[in-house]
């Protein structure tokens, strides 16, 4: 279940407090998504909706200094210093700093998915990236690319309400003596282990068999049918950058067959053509030398902002699909609590049936040809007598019990994880937001610090070629 102010389930054994502290004794940080510091519970912010996140305090963090360990031997391995600055009060500093490899990660990652399931906890990259890996994986460029990479999925936690609150990110920041195996009891505590109930027992079943909702919740379908839109969009964003891309400059100098070496065979013709022309050999060759600098001004653009936003880009795909896989597990809550309900209507009918046969009531049933076949089938077993009858409906009626505990669980679990589905949503959409906004003002930044640095060169070059006399 969900408490009024908490957006995790009681079950999951976590410490996230929500403890007040006084906002002014917090640094200035940016404004936006995952670094709001009203904590005030009688304070709530002006307009502020029953689904909207609500943030403690803020947590930035980075990713810094590749270092391979262990160099020399087989079980090499690269660690990271993680850096973050925080105002959350169940951080022991401010500035908490560690080394952490990979799997240490992936360990994270895992966990949070496993007790957060209504949290949309981000993607991480793939264990072996082989699109960049230009050597090895202990390369500068793919140390690079995974740093980069490690650093957006820690910085979608931080701007998580409920995840940057965690244990086990806190012990991940701040813990000096940090290894998986240390940790486990991090993310779980021994002793909370609990049996498999009804439930746990018949939902898997049940899920296999059935693949459609009876009655669709319509704001999760409008959830999805957005989320749908949204992945399509950005797909279409990357086949056309992509495309853009490799229009301009394809990565092989000696292709001869994107923009940049048209401009490079361009500047050659036109030196050469200044070796012919004595008398404006100098203005030519300054030309050249201006397509030569355009050209390579494009391919640097193409380097420190087209590849950074298209590997961006399909970073936030990745991360849309794990939010796609929330609201397919709310879908499945919902179906637990359905076919667990039309299990349970079942078990009854069969119950009553029995009961109007020891009755002599057989024929007012109504239960059609399923219990004709079925009496036949008793009957031929040699189990259609009174007495057997009533043994079966003791342990129907036992059935029952336990099945009307396990569809009230589940429609506990169903209404309790729509709940915090929506308010997932919301939280996700904000962070998406503001990685947009990110992605698409670095790119344009990008793009018009290439064109004021193009306009500069050919405003250069007009006053040379413009000084060029043509006798007619």
């Amino acid at each position: 279940m969900l408490g009024d102010e908490e957006d995790v389930f009681e079950s999951v054994a976590w410490e996230t407090p929500s403890a007040g502290y006084h906002a002014a004794q917090t640094p200035a940080v940016p404004s936006g998504p995952g670094f709001k510091q009203s904590t005030d519970d009688d304070g709530a912010e002006e307009g502020r909706g029953p689904n909207d996140p609500k943030w403690d305090g803020y947590l930035l963090a980075s990713v810094l200094d590749p270092i391979k360990e262990l160099g020399e031997t087989k079980d090499a391995y690269v660690s990271y210093l993680v850096t973050a600055k925080t105002n959350l009060p169940i951080f022991s500093t401010s500035n908490p700093s560690s080394r952490r490899r990979f799997q240490d990660f992936v360990f994270l990652k895992e966990h949070l998915s496993e007790d957060f399931p209504a949290c949309v906890v981000p993607p991480l990259p793939e264990k072996h990236r082989l699109e960049y890996i230009t050597g090895d994986r202990f390369s500068p460029e793919f140390l690079e690319r995974r740093r980069q990479d490690l650093e957006l999925f820690l910085r979608r936690l931080c701007r998580h309400p409920i995840l940057q609150r965690t244990t086990l990110v806190r012990a991940f920041f701040e813990s000096t003596e940090w290894s998986v195996q240390m940790h486990q009891h991090v993310a779980h505590p021994p002793g909370n282990e609990q049996p498999p109930g009804m439930l746990d027992s018949i939902s898997d079943t049940l899920l296999n068999a059935f693949a459609k909702l009876r009655k669709p919740d319509e704001r999760f379908l409008e959830m999805r049918e957005g989320v749908d839109k949204s992945e399509e969009g950005l797909h279409n964003s990357e086949r056309i950058w992509n495309r853009l891309a490799s229009r301009t400059n394809d990565g092989n100098p000696e292709s001869g067959e994107d923009l940049t070496s048209d401009y490079h065979d361009l500047a050659v013709a036109v030196q050469g053509l200044g070796f012919l022309e004595s008398g404006i050999t100098d203005p030519l060759n300054h030309f050249s030398n201006t397509l030569l600098e355009f050209s390579a001004l494009m391919r640097h653009t193409n380097a420190t902002t087209t590849d950074p936003f298209l590997a961006q880009l399909r970073s936030l795909m990745a991360y849309s699909r794990a939010n796609k896989a929330v609201l397919k597990l709310r879908d499945q809550k919902q179906l637990d609590f359905e076919e667990l309900s039309n299990y349970l209507s079942g078990v009854t009918l069969e119950r009553e049936r029995l009961a109007a046969v020891i009755s002599g009531r057989a024929g007012s049933t109504g239960l059609g040809i399923g219990s004709y076949l079925r009496d036949r089938v008793d009957a031929l077993r040699g189990a259609d007598d009174d007495r057997s009858r009533v043994e079966r409906m003791k342990k129907l009626e036992k059935k029952i019990k336990e099945l009307e505990e396990a569809v009230t669980t589940a429609h506990e679990t169903s209404d309790a994880f729509s709940e915090a589905t929506l308010k997932e949503q919301l939280i996700f959409q904000r962070a998406k937001e503001a990685e947009m906004k990110d992605m698409l003002g670095s790119l344009a930044d990008g793009h018009i610090e290439m064109y004021k640095s193009a306009i500069e060169e050919w405003e250069r070059i007009i006053p040379i070629l413009q000084r060029i006399r043509v006798d007619v």
